[in-house]
């Protein structure tokens, strides 16, 4: 509850949400290197809590909570601006959204 005026008004309930994006197309001798420098890049973008990312073998693997994004788009997006940004990028790459989990409140 926030005061306001003297008056108790309920505040807006925020949502939280785990988002899990992926990129394919990321030269296998890359890889490792750019889930470091994704990680580090996303440790500026304090909007997103609890960064994950992780090299699989032939997939960089993103995860992330936030408290807007309940389709995946705007954590996909920051991704592939920070994959054009941490290597190269002159191989074609492709971002796909792996998956948006609401978490209990409370979660983060």
């Amino acid at each position: 509850m926030e005061c306001k005026g003297g008056v108790q008004v309920n505040s807006p309930v925020k949502h939280l949400f785990r988002v899990t994006v992926s990129c394919a197309g990321i030269p296998p001798a890359l890889g490792a290197q750019a889930a470091m420098d994704v990680a580090e890049e996303f440790t500026h973008r304090q909007w997103h809590q609890n960064v994950r990312c992780t090299w699989t073998g032939d997939i960089l693997l993103l995860v992330a909570d936030n408290d807007f994004d309940s389709d995946g788009e705007a954590l996909a997006d920051e991704f592939s601006d920070a994959v054009a940004a941490c290597t190269t990028a002159t191989f074609g790459y492709r971002i796909r959204i792996d998956g948006v989990v609401k978490l209990p409140d409370g979660a983060i």
